[in-house]
């Protein structure tokens, strides 16, 4: 009796270890796929947020050669507006000067004119 209920003990025993190794490659198998399933969730994130960035830094570099190529339009701009302005000076400084030579132009031609028809002072006329 005593050789049976041990038998039945050992028997026991080897049931109740088959079952918690089967329990524990369960808890494992779990343990592993929590695991892997959370990695993958952080993961997710971790690559959104690297995408993101990469996305704001392409999207800078786009931002930079635009200011660079408004920079370079800019003073474009300022040197044709200086080079107008001075270009307008110049046309100014033109205008007058044909301004003085009409004025002095007509001023011989009336003298001349006026010798011409003799009705200008003669000679005895000053003495």
């Amino acid at each position: 009796m005593l050789s049976r209920a041990l038998k039945e003990h050992t028997s026991n025993q080897t049931v109740i270890k088959e079952q918690q190794e089967e329990r524990k490659k369960v808890a494992l198998k779990a343990v592993k796929d929590f695991s892997g399933r959370l990695v993958d969730l952080l993961n997710a994130d971790v690559e959104k947020a690297y995408n993101n960035q990469r996305a704001l830094e392409n999207e800078a570099k786009i931002l930079q050669q635009h200011v660079n190529q408004l920079s370079k339009q800019t003073m474009q701009w300022a040197t044709m507006l200086e080079n107008f302005n001075q270009s307008l000076k110049e046309l100014g400084d033109v205008e007058n000067w044909a301004r003085t030579i009409e004025t002095d132009i007509t001023t011989i031609a009336s003298a001349l004119e006026y010798a011409y028809k003799g009705d200008g002072p003669t000679d005895e006329s000053i003495q």
